[in-house]
C-alpha cells in the first residue's frame, strides 16, 4: 500500500517578498531547496505560523545564498512579506520515510 508522508520540510521560515503580479508559486533559494531535497517544480504546502493561513503552490528555484523566499501570485494576498512559514512536500511511498528536515532563522540561514 502506498501511503502519502512527509518527504521535505523548512520549519520557520520568513517570507522576504511578494509579487501579486507574478503567476504564480514559491520561490526559495537553491540552497535551501538542495538542504531538504526539494525539486523546481514540485508541489508543496505553504503554512503560516503567523496568520495559520495554507495553500498549496510550486516551487521555483531561486538564487543561493540569497536567503530570499519569495510568494508569488494571488498566494501573496494570504501569505504577506513578513510572515513565517512551514514549507513541506509529500511522497508516496510503500516504505517508512525519514524527511528532510531544517530550521531557519528570521534571515532564512538554516540553524538546525
Amino acid at each position: 500500500m502506498l501511503v502519502q508522508q512527509l518527504k521535505s520540510k523548512i520549519h520557520r521560515a520568513m517570507i522576504t517578498r511578494g509579487d501579486v503580479d507574478y503567476e504564480g508559486s514559491i520561490e526559495i533559494p537553491a540552497d535551501l531547496m538542495a538542504a531538504v531535497d526539494l525539486w523546481p517544480g514540485e508541489k508543496v504546502l505553504v503554512a503560516s505560523v503567523t496568520s495559520g493561513n495554507r495553500l498549496e503552490t510550486y516551487v521555483l528555484e531561486g538564487p543561493p545564498g540569497t536567503g530570499q523566499i519569495i510568494m508569488n501570485g494571488g498566494a501573496a494576498h494570504l501569505i504577506k512579506t513578513g510572515e513565517r512559514v512551514v514549507i513541506m512536500s509529500f511522497a508516496l511511498s510503500e516504505e517508512r520515510l525519514v524527511a528532510k528536515k531544517i530550521i531557519c532563522n528570521e534571515h532564512n540561514e538554516i540553524i538546525s
